[in-house]
């Protein structure tokens, strides 16, 4: 093998490690209702969900479809303010 092919080899193999071990680092979401607990002001009242608000509502965007299939959370999640606070929060309502 030439020189200039081994170290494209190499380059390579060493680019794909690198990208394997990133994906394996995605860290997965817990889905805990409570972790929207910041959020609870906006649906309960209609007020502006707060940038914490915003933020958790991002983060547990996986889970949404979950709490919108548990009879128990799905009138919360559902609700004509848990709309608005997505719309607000940019974070766009699951169709599950």
């Amino acid at each position: 093998m030439k020189k200039g092919n081994s170290f494209i080899a190499i380059f390579l193999v060493g680019t794909l490690v690198l990208l394997l071990g990133e994906l394996l680092v995605i860290e997965a979401v817990t889905c805990n209702a409570g972790e929207l607990s910041p959020c609870g002001p906006a649906i309960f009242s209609g007020e502006p969900p707060t940038p914490q608000c915003c933020a958790k509502l991002n983060e547990q965007k996986p889970c949404l479809c979950g709490y919108i299939n548990n009879p128990s959370l799905r009138p919360y999640v559902t609700s004509p303010n848990a709309q608005k606070i997505s719309k607000a929060c940019r974070v766009p309502f699951p169709k599950c």
